[in-house]
């Protein structure tokens, strides 16, 4: 049999844990051999004592199609002539044990819709890709200079038709593309839509790493969804589970009898761990972070649950786990790993967002591997989000008594590359949705919102919202059902949307807010120490040294005549005010004040202005040329 993937040197490189592109050598394959058109199926099992596939061109019969052994390789390989792309089939594998086991593909492609479970025989290679003007920007973009400004998503609960079926990859390519990009966004996110079994895992418990959920259609139908992300200006990134997969006994567990794929148990979560120690599980996930890249032109992966994969003793009790070869609670071959993964990826795809959910302090995260980092691009921002939801829920009287859960994150804004992720997370679980974490009556939630909303933008880091939370959803998030659009007919909903599409479009737009995400060279403290009115200033400075002024007042109060220290002499205007009444606020702004910096030192500034500092508000002042300044 000939195959032009199976050769001595791939498999060679498999089990040294270095072969990048195994999906090539590895799953269904349709192919011509000896003019007969077919599919070729390869598969990893060294522990199995007879392989066969069985599927619909069989009628499930055990034995008629057997595979056969590649050398000592512990890789099974046969030629099916006659089948076509469509076909159901799985690998019954028998065992020493005298057990047989019906399997779907590691490698698989492509799966029935649940609940079956069976994979399914499908062509890669067809679609023509429209999006090379997207792909020849992205290389000319420095991305660490640029806003990077994310959508969070889940498909199946984002919108749904009247009849409660899912919107379709085609479908959502244009409803939620377009919504997207109206609302200013530069990429969606999206939770794992690799194959999965229960939708209540929203996707983070995988069976099949290669397949697209069947759910919303083919990989054809998600990589139209790609194609017009990348039309539009819209990147995608997809969540990727590394840490942990299902027990399902269709899936990777116990595969050819033996715990091939995993290693311990994920108590804490009822799933198994991946065993890192194994290079062949190397190739495996390595190759199925290349092929999402390669195959389906994603712009970023975000690496869930890295904390998981650092810690041999996460989620576990004493006496749950074991020791590291120098005494020490680090998991040695899962750091490796990640070493290794974001050095290959950004071999092949220098451009990428490799983006950390890692929620400790474990130093250098986003740093490269050659100076002792994990390797990756971007990190979540746990540290920030913790604090600020915490500071957010305490009733304005008592936030100056908790002024550093504000002001803390800047101690260490510098040290990764950070997202600051307000994420499907902290809406579920009776964690309660953004707007009713928020204290007060209900004019004072949406104004606290707001000005959460300002903080974050102006804040150093790219930002994540999970969806629902950009028209300030009350119930919390519910997979099973879509978002609560109808709000949007309510006056307070309608004009927080506006006053999120407005913010991020302003965002966009000022380059003070991105182009040195990374450094102190684009923030300045004006006052971090006003805890007794709980008002924070700060600048965010872009490259040119344009800057903006952020005021945030987290207390119901209005301020009349506050002064604040300013950089330069000259005149000022204020670009955006949260407490605008288009907003839903209460209409306290300085759109009609002369605002003239003075000759006169204040909050370590040379010059400074007075302003109206609106209650739960933030405020953005640019400075003007002095003909411009009754703009």
């Amino acid at each position: 049999m000939t195959n032009n993937h199976l050769t001595p040197e791939n498999i060679y490189l498999f089990h040294q844990g270095k072969y990048f592109h195994s999906y090539q050598m590895l799953g269904a394959h349709l192919e011509v051999l000896n003019g007969q058109e077919g599919v070729r199926f390869t598969l990893w099992a060294p522990n199995a004592r007879e392989v066969f596939v069985v599927g619909d061109f069989n009628n499930w019969q055990s034995r008629t199609t057997p595979l056969e052994k590649v050398n000592n390789s512990g890789i099974w390989a046969t030629f099916v002539p006659g089948l076509k792309e469509g076909e159901l089939y799985k690998y019954e594998i028998h065992t020493f044990n005298n057990e047989k086991i019906l399997k779907a593909d590691p490698y698989g492609f492509y799966s029935e819709n649940r609940p079956g479970t069976a994979s399914r025989v499908f062509n890669l290679n067809g679609y023509q890709w429209q999006d090379q003007k997207w792909q020849k920007s992205k290389k000319q973009k420095n991305i660490y200079e640029s806003p990077i400004l994310i959508y969070e998503v889940h498909l199946g609960s984002w919108r749904r038709k009247e009849s409660d079926q899912f919107y379709s990859y085609r479908e959502l390519a244009h409803e939620l593309v377009d919504y997207v990009k109206e609302m200013g966004y530069t990429h969606i996110e999206l939770l794992p839509i690799m194959e999965h079994p229960f939708d209540g895992s929203w996707g983070y418990q995988l069976t099949g790493y290669y397949a697209v959920t069947s759910r919303y259609g083919n990989p054809y139908d998600f990589m139209y969804f790609v194609d017009c992300c990348h039309q539009k200006g819209i990147g995608v990134i997809l969540d990727w589970v590394p840490g942990h997969f299902c027990k399902d006994c269709h899936g990777l567990a116990n595969f050819d009898g033996t715990p091939l794929f995993e290693g311990e148990e994920q108590l804490q979560w009822g799933t198994l761990k991946f065993n890192f120690a194994k290079p062949e599980v190397v190739s495996f996930l390595i190759s199925n972070a290349v092929f999402w890249f390669d195959v389906f032109h994603l712009d970023g992966l975000r690496i869930d649950a890295v904390a998981c994969m650092l810690y041999l003793d996460y989620g576990n009790e004493k006496g749950q786990w074991r020791a590291n070869i120098y005494g020490g609670r680090e998991n040695l071959e899962a750091i490796a790993f990640m070493k290794k993964l974001n050095e290959v990826i950004f071999h092949y795809f220098p451009q990428a967002l490799m983006i950390a959910e890692e929620s400790t302090d474990w130093p250098m995260v986003t740093s490269p591997t050659y100076v002792g980092g994990l390797g990756y691009n971007f990190k979540w921002n746990m540290g920030w989000m913790n604090d600020i939801l915490q500071y957010m829920e305490i009733d304005p009287v008592y936030r100056k008594w908790h002024h550093n859960l504000i002001t803390f994150s800047l101690t260490y804004a510098f040290s990764e590359n950070f997202v600051l992720p307000l994420s499907h997370d902290e809406v579920v679980h009776g964690k309660k949705s953004l707007i009713e974490k928020m204290p007060g009556d209900y004019w004072q939630k949406f104004a606290n919102l707001r000005v959460l909303l300002m903080y974050m933008m102006a804040h150093p880091g790219k930002k994540l919202l999970f969806m629902g939370g950009e028209f300030a959803q009350f119930i919390e998030w519910r997979f099973y059902s879509e978002l609560d659009w109808f709000l949007l007919d309510y006056e307070m909903h309608n004009k927080f949307h506006q006053f999120v599409q407005k913010l991020n479009n302003l965002y966009l737009n000022e380059n003070s807010f991105w182009e040195q995400d990374d450094s102190w060279s684009g923030f300045t403290w004006i006052d971090p120490n006003n805890h007794d009115q709980s008002i924070i200033v700060f600048l965010r400075i872009a490259k040119n040294k344009d800057f903006l002024i952020v005021v945030l007042n987290f207390t119901p109060v209005v301020y009349k005549n506050y002064r604040i220290g300013v950089p330069q002499l000259g005149f000022y205007k204020e670009v955006f005010n949260s407490d605008r009444e288009t907003f839903g606020g209460s209409g306290q702004n300085n759109i009609d004040i002369e605002l003239k910096a003075e000759k006169k030192r204040w909050h370590n500034q040379p010059y400074s202005l007075e302003i109206t500092v609106p209650p739960l508000a933030g405020v953005f002042l640019k400075k003007v040329d002095e003909e411009n300044s009754n703009l």
